[in-house]
């Protein structure tokens, strides 16, 4: 099966995350303008932390994203946060869906959850587009790469986020967290992680600026047009704050340097003869689109991101020994921990770690 098949669409409600349907729909009623019953509610495949479900009426669908229940890390799952944002980018015109309420009251289905529409779309998981034209690919890179501009363009303080994450020192307070998530969930010691722990926050590049970052930008990330190449909504906003957009972007960047494996990376293939632009050349149009000259120290960046990606998979290992962990694929995401250490220390080497 491909990954479409295996992390697109939606199934029958796993047993262990079954709704109060009749709570929920006394809730909608009071809660979602405009919605009319009857419900039926289904789960989708993909997500990896919070679990997600279509609520499906006669005449509109529905998303719910709700907080897992059981053990969990501190500051992790924060749906709230989540509906903030969009609630606040959807004023600006920025690819996001309507969100409608939150519900902080966990007597309701045991634990928060917010409804926003559900956009209709493509989510797509293979980064070289093999369903698309070579002209198509590009106008998607490139359409990729400008909402994700848009984004890091748009004024925090003017759409009432100026207190959503806490001013400056980025890195370091993301390599902070990261590492106390990290020592929480870890199942067994990586001596290479342990010296990324060391190094990282002692090499952090300067020249900071200060966005709304997304924190977890990627293809399968991305609500596409079904009949266009560009993106409709961007989902999953589970780790957004205030931050240097650089974390954003060069997050972004890694599908360019991490081996083609049928997802969203792009190591190993013919780029040119696909129509995706190079990494020279999504550098450059991002830069023209936010004022920037160039990007300096791109493999601080990489390794950066590949360990923080890291320990974000160190906690699905985590919620898969607590029990918590919200998809049956976790334990395949395990397997990538290893991996990913060795590329972070490898980028680390390239930026100065010995």
């Amino acid at each position: 099966m491909t990954n479409d098949a295996n992390f697109t669409g939606v199934k029958p409600v796993d047993e262990r995350h079954r709704l109060d349907e009749a709570a929920l729909e006394a809730w909608l009623k009071e809660n979602v303008a405009g919605y009319q019953g009857p419900l039926s509610i289904n789960q989708f495949k993909g997500g990896q932390s919070n679990p997600t479900y279509q609520l499906v009426t006669p005449t509109k669908k529905y998303v719910l994203r709700k907080k897992p229940g059981g053990k969990l890390l501190p500051s992790a799952h924060a749906v709230d946060r989540e509906y903030r944002v969009i609630s606040a980018l959807h004023t600006t015109r920025f690819p996001v869906a309507r969100a409608y309420a939150l519900c902080s009251d966990d007597s309701v289905l045991g634990a928060m959850f917010y409804v926003m529409d559900m956009v209709d779309g493509r989510v797509l998981w293979d980064g070289a587009l093999p369903d698309l034209s070579k002209q198509e690919r590009r106008a998607l890179y490139e359409n990729q790469t400008s909402t994700l501009a848009q984004l890091h363009n748009t004024d925090h303080e003017k759409i009432g986020l100026g207190d959503y994450g806490k001013p400056g020192n980025y890195f370091a307070r993301q390599i902070d967290r990261w590492t106390k998530q990290y020592r929480l969930s870890e199942t067994e010691k990586l001596p290479k992680m342990d010296k990324l722990i060391d190094w990282l926050p002692q090499t952090i590049p300067p020249g900071e600026r200060s966005s709304i970052v997304h924190g977890d930008y990627r293809l399968d990330n991305l609500m596409l047009d079904h009949n266009a190449p560009r993106v409709i909504a961007v989902l999953d906003w589970e780790l957004s704050t205030l931050g240097d957009p650089l974390g954003d972007f060069t997050y972004y960047l890694m599908n360019w340097a991490m081996p083609h494996d049928g997802r969203a990376g792009l190591g190993g293939l013919d780029l040119e003869s696909l129509g995706i632009p190079s990494l020279k050349e999504t550098v450059a149009l991002y830069c023209a689109q936010t004022g920037r000259s160039d990007i300096e120290a791109l493999d601080w960046y990489f390794a950066y991101n590949a360990w923080r990606l890291a320990c974000i998979l160190q906690g699905i290992a985590g919620r898969v020994r607590d029990g918590t962990a919200a998809s049956a694929h976790a334990t395949e995401m395990i397997k990538r921990i290893g991996p990913l250490s060795d590329a972070a220390y490898y980028y680390g080497e390239r930026a100065g770690l010995n």
